[in-house]
């Protein structure tokens, strides 16, 4: 499964790094972040990353395949 997870705000490149396994792209005012997540812990553990380092979670979506 792919999915796009859109965050509020432009992360900063060490905030990016906390994510090696999704890539990014920098929009106005939001920063998105996609690629694999393997099941439903990943995605889990991907949102828990997000709160922990205080990112605003705006969107997140599965992707068509």
């Amino acid at each position: 499964m792919r999915y796009e997870i859109r965050i509020d705000g432009q992360m900063s490149d060490t905030l990016i790094s906390a994510f090696p396994e999704l890539d990014s792209v920098v929009v106005p005012h939001q920063t998105v972040l996609y690629g694999p997540v393997t099941d439903e812990a990943h995605l889990y553990g991907l949102l828990t990353r997000f709160q922990s380092l205080g990112l605003r979670v705006l969107e997140l979506r599965r992707l068509p395949e």
